[in-house]
């Protein structure tokens, strides 16, 4: 029963780590990952839907909740000017259902 109850908790914990809670930082040496946004979706790695509320962030799976604090967020990002400066391209999309990996080969870069 103890085991099942370590279990338990590890699981909750590595989804809770996996939340896709990011910051904006101001500038590219504070971030983990560089970010570009593309025009088209057909550009993207990634398809980002910006959720309202910290417990509606995705694991991994494109559902973003933007931080107030650097400490708060799972990643720093930084938006960078050129296409070929990004680490990943992303696609803000309009609704939920739309976001998710298009590129799953960049995925760990959000772990």
């Amino acid at each position: 029963m103890k085991k099942l109850l370590i279990m338990a908790s590890l699981v909750l914990s590595f989804e809770y780590v996996n939340a896709q809670k990011v910051y904006s930082v101001d500038y590219e040496n504070q971030a983990d990952v560089k970010v570009f946004v593309v025009n088209y979706e057909n550009q993207a790695d990634l398809k980002v839907y910006k959720v309202k509320y910290e417990n509606q962030a995705g694991n991994n799976d494109g559902k973003w909740f933007f931080t107030q604090y650097s400490n708060q967020a799972k990643k720093k990002i930084y938006f960078v000017k050129y296409e070929n400066q990004a680490d990943l391209k992303i696609y803000f999309v309009d609704y939920e259902n739309q976001a998710g990996w298009r590129n799953s080969s960049k995925k760990s870069m959000l772990y």
